[in-house]
């Protein structure tokens, strides 16, 4: 594999915080909060009632051919890649569009599509259903449907290792062009707001009642979100010869799967720490050279515990100084989405040396005893970054950043 440096060079976002990166990046600084009561449907049987939604989204805005209808999956992508792609001011006009690459992480794809069958079916029959809502459905449609409007022509592919998946499609794209089977990756994750997550997480006894607390003591569960996070990748030498504003340098990521159980997080933390210990050999990189992790923070009891215990073991007293935080307080748990935007929101802390808050954080809980930066910004020296990423099945998965400095 060549020793290509890796950076990005543009990010695109659509949250339930904001629609661009700017609005985005000045509402998780700000500590903005984006729960609020469902409206993509009728929660009155669930003993929960908010989630993190996107609000004020017109696709139409984002695309140059409105006739071709897409899934909300494709459109939340298709979205925060054209933001991704508008700020890297990369001219595809003027690019190899066969070197130009689309990597997306997803949970459960266009699941709205589906949904929506099985409502048609059970109101109006099997004949009732429109057969191009089937066509809409399969998850590799999100990736093929970001090409089909950009026109790239290059490697394509969808991954689906859930709520980690942002993080796994973002290290793929960067073994392509370290590879050299591609100049430019857009790479990230999606996911739309899903009822079939709803009700699950429900069941689960997961979804907190009022608002996410990750890491607090009285923690009551997550909230359901939705949204897109893409990332303009390519190598540092392209970057440097046009002149392009450099956010982070990706230095290596790690993956594990520890194979626990489907849905609880191994109660000692083995499986992250693999993946984080991986990441840093990878990066080539101590402990001690990192300030900051973006945690998977969930605000589940048990996968809180575990994740403060993997990184006391990989980190040791350096783990007292590390700015732990969870942006899940703010926009919810995006699924699919969830590792990329919180990789954009590493590469923005490492850019602007500012990390943003935990909100919701009220009172310290003895078995998570690290600094979760409680719901206040800090300005800090940001060199290091991790985003930790784990998902149903022991999919675990770490991503390194760190600050361009040439």
């Amino acid at each position: 594999m060549d020793n290509k440096r890796i950076v990005i060079t543009g990010v695109g976002v659509i949250s339930p915080i904001g629609c661009n990166k700017d609005v985005f990046w000045n509402a998780l600084i700000s500590g903005v909060s984006g729960a609020s009561e469902v409206k993509a449907f009728d929660t009155s049987d669930f003993k929960v009632h908010n989630g993190c939604e996107v609000k004020d989204f017109k696709y139409e805005d984002y695309i140059s051919n409105g006739s071709r209808k897409v899934g909300k999956g494709s459109q939340f992508a298709i979205a925060a890649t054209k933001l991704a792609l508008d700020d890297s001011k990369i001219d595809v006009k003027n690019v190899d569009l066969e070197r130009v690459g689309v990597s997306i992480g997803t949970t459960a794809g266009e699941i709205q599509i589906l949904e929506r069958v099985n409502q048609l079916r059970y109101e109006k029959g099997d004949d009732n259903v429109d057969s191009d809502l089937f066509l809409k459905h399969p998850c590799n449609n999100i990736p093929s449907n970001i090409a089909i409007e950009f026109g790239f022509e290059g490697p394509n592919t969808i991954i689906s290792t859930a709520c980690a998946a942002g993080n796994y499609a973002i290290g793929y794209a960067c073994d392509l062009i370290k590879l050299g089977r591609a100049d430019i990756m857009v790479a990230g994750g999606t996911d739309p707001f899903s009822k079939v997550a709803y009700v699950g997480f429900s069941k689960l006894n997961a979804i907190a009642p009022e608002v996410c607390q990750p890491f607090d003591k009285n923690r009551k569960g997550m909230l359901i979100g939705e949204g897109a996070g893409m990332l303009v990748l390519e190598s540092m030498e392209d970057a440097l010869a046009r002149n392009a504003n450099i956010y982070a340098e990706i230095l290596g990521y790690g993956l594990s799967c520890d194979g626990y159980h489907i849905t609880i997080p191994q109660p000692d933390g083995n499986g992250v720490v693999s993946a984080m210990r991986k990441a840093l050999k990878y990066a080539n990189i101590k402990p001690e050279d990192v300030q900051h992790i973006s945690a998977h923070g969930t605000g589940t009891v048990a996968n809180d515990k575990a994740e403060t215990i993997s990184i006391k073991k990989v980190f040791g007293e350096h783990s007292k100084r590390l700015a732990v935080i969870s942006i899940k307080s703010m926009i919810g748990h995006t699924m699919g989405a969830a590792s990329a935007i919180e990789a954009i929101a590493c590469a923005l802390a490492v850019k602007e040396d500012i990390v943003p808050p935990t909100i919701n954080y009220e009172t310290k809980d003895p078995e998570c005893d690290l600094d979760f930066v409680p719901n206040v910004k800090r300005e800090m020296r940001v060199n290091i970054a991790l985003n930790n990423a784990y998902a149903f099945g022991g999919n675990n998965s770490c991503l390194v950043l760190k600050k361009f400095t040439g």
